[in-house]
């Protein structure tokens, strides 16, 4: 019986305890209304990138990519990373020409990815819709077009934008014809070919303010035709060609991405062109006036019905910063390079 009481008392006195607790809780907290859930973000990976996180050996199949000569080095870098870390499939780039490429792409449908160092035109994107194809843009990065001699020229260090335009016009002969001081010997010009997007951006911007039409705006059909009619003009789609070809002459002239200078540096000379040199700095604030961007291009349909183009786009775009500059060409800042993943994540709706 006293076992009972002292059980009994025991438990009064816990009750009593636990109520004068309570007593001094915290008052509740106020009911929170309810409100409309907002859109799950993908959650980024390491580098801050909004696209979610890709694991190459997930996937395999085939990915076929043509186009661009610039953009040919960066997206074989990347291709190589994204094997390297996995993929079981292959990925096949192919060298030549933004608008080769544009049109294998929206002509022929033989491709998944086009690389260009132009935007697309809209004839392109007519191209691509009698296909039932809607090209999608990522911009990938940045270039610098560099203006290049041999490292044996010893009288051409800088240009301005219209001196460079005479120097491939057909109306100049010799270098002297451009600037008096210059020695009187035949201009060697080399150019990448008529199917480079380098070719079109330098037409342009270097050529179209020679070439004015009755309304003030640049002729492009004249100004193409000026530097195809050039004495001595030695065109190719393949860079190395182009190299080859300026590292030959104290007198040679050339133009091409910059990571081919990069690669060729000892022996060529990158001039500046109004007063400025290429570089990162210069390329990304637009002081430098043959800046341009960089670009990928797929379709919506493509990147549904084949797993692997999405993956390795946006594989692409999450790590193209960390790559970049090994070939020698310049981030996009992040706003531009979040626009492309923004557009690959509506892809992949």
């Amino acid at each position: 019986m006293k076992y009972k009481i002292n059980t009994l008392f025991v438990i009064v006195i816990a009750l009593a305890m636990v109520l004068s607790a309570c007593s001094r809780s915290s008052p509740a907290a106020p009911i929170v209304e309810p409100t409309t859930a907002a859109a799950v973000e993908p959650a980024p990976v390491e580098n801050g990138s909004m696209l979610p996180e890709v694991d190459p050996a997930a996937y395999s199949g085939n990915i076929v990519a043509a186009g661009s000569s610039t953009v040919f080095p960066l997206a074989e870098v990347m291709a190589d990373r994204f094997s390297d870390e996995g993929f079981a499939g292959k990925v096949t780039i192919d060298s030549i020409g933004s608008g080769a490429g544009f049109e294998r792409f929206c002509k022929t449908g033989e491709t998944d990815i086009a690389n260009a160092s132009r935007a697309i035109k809209s004839s392109e994107v007519e191209n691509c819709a009698a296909i039932g194809r809607t090209p999608v843009e990522f911009l990938v990065g940045i270039d610098a077009l560099a203006v290049v001699v041999s490292s044996e020229n010893d009288f051409l260090t800088e240009v301005t934008l219209e001196e460079l335009g005479k120097i491939y016009s057909s109306s100049a002969v010799k270098w002297s014809d451009v600037r008096p001081e210059w020695p009187n010997e035949d201009i060697l010009r080399f150019s990448p070919g008529t199917d480079s997007g380098t070719f079109d951006f330098f037409v342009e911007v270097v050529m179209g303010p020679l070439h004015k039409n009755a309304e003030g705006k640049a002729d492009l059909d004249a100004a193409e035709k000026d530097i195809l009619d050039a004495s001595g003009i030695q065109l190719s789609e393949d860079d190395n060609v182009l190299v080859q070809g300026v590292e030959g002459s104290k007198y040679a002239i050339g133009y091409f991405g910059f990571a081919y200078y990069v690669e060729n540096q000892g022996n060529l000379k990158a001039i500046s062109v109004n007063g400025v040199a290429p570089s990162a700095d210069t390329a990304e604030s637009g002081e430098y006036v043959l800046a341009r961007p960089l670009f990928i291009y797929s379709d919506a349909a493509i990147i549904a019905e084949k797993p692997q183009v999405g993956a390795f786009i946006n594989f692409f775009l999450t790590y193209v910063n960390e790559e970049i500059g090994k070939v020698g060409y310049f981030p996009a800042s992040q706003e531009k390079l979040d626009g492309a993943r923004q557009a690959l994540l509506e892809a992949l709706k």
